[in-house]
């Protein structure tokens, strides 16, 4: 059963940093690339970072180039997103992504993150 389980979501002040993790299972990890997502409120859902298999590629938009770093262990089955600097316009449902290419993908359930004083 494929598994895309992500964590570490929660409330921070802003300049603060959280660190949220999406464990894979179920499927051949190393094989796929990987994708962060985010979806506020009434907005539509939105990449935040994206990374290749072997984790030596990585795409950031403007909006959090320079703040968030995404890295992946193939080892662990693990992708990570660290997010430094949170602004109040990071609140979001943080998604992760698999991608193995073509229509094959997977998505997990989501993580809440609040940026707020």
């Amino acid at each position: 059963q494929v598994q895309l389980v992500e964590s570490g979501g929660g409330l921070v002040q802003p300049g603060g940093s959280l660190r949220l993790s999406c464990a894979a299972s179920g499927f051949i990890f190393s094989h796929y690339a990987m994708r962060w997502y985010r979806q506020a409120p009434g907005k539509e859902r939105e990449l935040v970072a994206g990374i290749n298999t072997l984790g030596g590629t990585t795409y950031y938009p403007d909006s959090v180039k320079g703040r968030f770093t995404i890295s992946r262990d193939n080892t662990k089955n693990m992708v990570i997103l660290q997010m430094n600097s949170l602004k109040p316009e990071d609140t979001a449902v943080y998604y992760c992504k698999a991608m193995l290419g073509g229509p094959l993908e997977y998505w997990g359930q989501g993580t809440q993150v609040t940026v707020s004083s």
